[in-house]
C-alpha cells in the first residue's frame, strides 16, 4: 500500500511539473513580440540584398527640375545595361511592388524604379505647391528626361533601356521620340496609343462579360454611364471608376482575378516604403489626377509612327485596362529600325507580375542583345560542358 501511495505521489509531481512547464512555455509564447509589418519588410530586404562584387543597391533622392524625387537603383553587376522603369497611374508607383517581380531582372540589368512627380515617396518628400508647377505631360516628360540624363551621367552610360508601363508609356513614347540616341530600345508594356478608343474597348468588354454572366447590377451601373466615353465631353474620375469597377472584376486588369487587392497588399511589406510613404500613394494619386486626367484622356499617338530606335511592345492578351487591341493596331503602323510585338496569353495589364518568367525571358532574349552588341553588358558567366566518357 505504501508503494502505491509513493507511486501516486510521484505521478502527481510529474503532472504538476508538466503543468508548470506548459504554463511557462505558454508565457514565453505570449511574451514574444507579434510578427509585425516591419518584420516582413526586413525579411524581404534581407532576401533581396545585393552582395555581389560589382553590384549596386541605392535608394536615394535626386534633384529633378526644382524638386527632390526618389529613385531605387538595383543590380548585381553595374556593368550591365540600365533599365529605367516608368510606372503607370498617373502616380501609381511600382517601387513598392518591385519585390514581387524584379529581383531576377537584376542579374541582367541595373533596374531603376522612379517615383514620379506627385507619386509615392516623391509626393511625400515635396511641397505640393512646388510639385504642382510641373504637373503637365510636358513637365513630366521633362522630368523623365532629367532622370535619364542623371543615370547616364552617374553610371557612365551612353545609352540605357526605357520601359514605360501604362501611363508611363505616354512619357516613354515622348522621351524616346525626343532623344532616340539615349536608348538601346524603347519597351512599351500595356502601351497607351489612343486613350478614348481604349476606354471604349474596355467598356465594351465589361458589358459583354456582364451579359455573359447575367450580372444585372453590372449592366445597370454600366448602362448609367452610356455612351462611354461620351463624345466631346471630358471624362471624370467617378465615371471612369464605374467602368473600371467591372472591367477589373472580369479580369481586364489582372487576368483571372476579380480584385486588385493582392497587389495593394504587396505594397505593405515593401522595404523601400514607410507607413507615411504608403499613405502618400493615395494622396499623391488624387493630387496628380487633378492635373493630369484631362491631358491623359486626350492622348492619341495615331500620328506618332516613326521611331529612330528599336521598339518592343509587351501586351497582355486580356488587357482592357489599356486596350491591347488599340495598342496592336498602332504597333502595325510603326516604322522603326527594328520592332517586335510580344503577346502574353495569360495576362491582362499587369504583365510583369502575371507572367514574370516569360517577361524576363523576353527582356533577356529580345531587349538585352541590343546592349550586348553595343558592349554595354557584364561578361557572360563561364559554362562548362562535360560529357561522360570523353
Amino acid at each position: 500500500m505504501k508503494d502505491c501511495t509513493l507511486l501516486w505521489t510521484a505521478l502527481m509531481c510529474v503532472a504538476g511539473m508538466s503543468a508548470v512547464e506548459s504554463a511557462t512555455a505558454a508565457d514565453r509564447v505570449s511574451s514574444k513580440p507579434a510578427f509585425s509589418q516591419q518584420d516582413a519588410r526586413d525579411i524581404v530586404a534581407a532576401s533581396r540584398k545585393i552582395v555581389s562584387q560589382h553590384g549596386v543597391e541605392t535608394l536615394t533622392k535626386i534633384p529633378v527640375n526644382g524638386t527632390q524625387q526618389w529613385i531605387s537603383v538595383r543590380g548585381h553587376d553595374a556593368r550591365n545595361p540600365i533599365l529605367l522603369f516608368l510606372h503607370g497611374g498617373p502616380a501609381s508607383p511600382d517601387m513598392p511592388l518591385a519585390w514581387t517581380f524584379q529581383t531576377p531582372w537584376e542579374d541582367y540589368f541595373t533596374v531603376v524604379q522612379w517615383d514620379q512627380r506627385g507619386a509615392g515617396k516623391t509626393y511625400a518628400a515635396n511641397d505640393p505647391a512646388k510639385v504642382a508647377q510641373g504637373m503637365t505631360i510636358d513637365g513630366m516628360t521633362a522630368d523623365a528626361s532629367e532622370v535619364v540624363e542623371y543615370l547616364r551621367r552617374t553610371y557612365h552610360k551612353q545609352r540605357i533601356f526605357l520601359l514605360g508601363h501604362s501611363w508611363g508609356s505616354v512619357l516613354g513614347v515622348r522621351v524616346a521620340q525626343a532623344h532616340p540616341d539615349w536608348f538601346h530600345a524603347y519597351i512599351g508594356v500595356g502601351q497607351v496609343a489612343n486613350f478614348r478608343q481604349s476606354e471604349a474597348d474596355g467598356y465594351r468588354f465589361a458589358v459583354e462579360q456582364a451579359r455573359a454572366h447575367d450580372n444585372s447590377q453590372a449592366l445597370r451601373e454600366l448602362a448609367a454611364i452610356a455612351p462611354y466615353p461620351a463624345p466631346h465631353k471630358p471624362l471624370d474620375l467617378d465615371t471612369i471608376g464605374k467602368q473600371r469597377k467591372w472591367l477589373e472584376y472580369y479580369g481586364g486588369l489582372a487576368w483571372g482575378r476579380t480584385s486588385f487587392a493582392y497587389d495593394v497588399d504587396a505594397e505593405k511589406i515593401a522595404p523601400e516604403y514607410s507607413d507615411a510613404d504608403l499613405d502618400a500613394i493615395d494622396a499623391g494619386s488624387l493630387f496628380s489626377m487633378r492635373y493630369l486626367l484631362g491631358p491623359l484622356t486626350d492622348v492619341d499617338f495615331s500620328k506618332t509612327t516613326h521611331f529612330k530606335l528599336p521598339v518592343l511592345l509587351f501586351l497582355g492578351r486580356h488587357d482592357y485596362s489599356v486596350s491591347h487591341e488599340v495598342a496592336a493596331r498602332w504597333f502595325a503602323t510603326l516604322h522603326a529600325p527594328a520592332k517586335k510585338l510580344i503577346w502574353f496569353e495569360d495576362s491582362a495589364h499587369m504583365v510583369m507580375q502575371e507572367q514574370p518568367g516569360r517577361f524576363l525571358m523576353h527582356l533577356v532574349n529580345d531587349a538585352r542583345p541590343y546592349a550586348v552588341k553595343a558592349g554595354d553588358a557584364a561578361p557572360d558567366e563561364g559554362v562548362e560542358d562535360n560529357h561522360a566518357g570523353d
